[in-house]
């Protein structure tokens, strides 16, 4: 429980940290895309059991891959896209932080 709560706050604070870091000119608009971006989670509706807090998200669903993280960091390059691909990897990053805490070693 400790645990699931943590990784939620981290989806929330994350994104806050770096849109006052790297917008802050309009950084309340800036987060708000980056925690909406939590979208991708979308993705955990193929899986069965949906919802496995031993499972490593990263390399298992869809939107959690090497592959689609990559896309992520090129869509940094475009500016209009550069918002959105901050939060799908600070996304990334988080979950990745699960696949350590239950003993994955490496992610993938």
């Amino acid at each position: 429980m400790v645990q699931a709560t943590l990784h939620l706050m981290l989806h929330i604070v994350l994104p806050a940290a770096a849109a006052r870091l790297f917008f802050p000119g309009r950084w309340k608009h800036a987060w708000l895309i980056m925690v909406l971006a939590m979208v991708i989670d979308l993705d955990h509706l193929l899986a069965d059991p949906v919802y496995d807090p031993n499972r490593c998200s990263i390399g298992f669903h869809p939107l959690h891959t090497f592959p689609a993280a990559a896309i992520y960091a090129l869509m940094l390059l475009v500016p209009a896209l550069r918002i959105v691909s901050a939060g799908l990897l600070i996304h990334l990053g988080v979950d990745a932080t699960d696949c350590f805490r239950i003993g994955a070693g490496t992610v993938g």
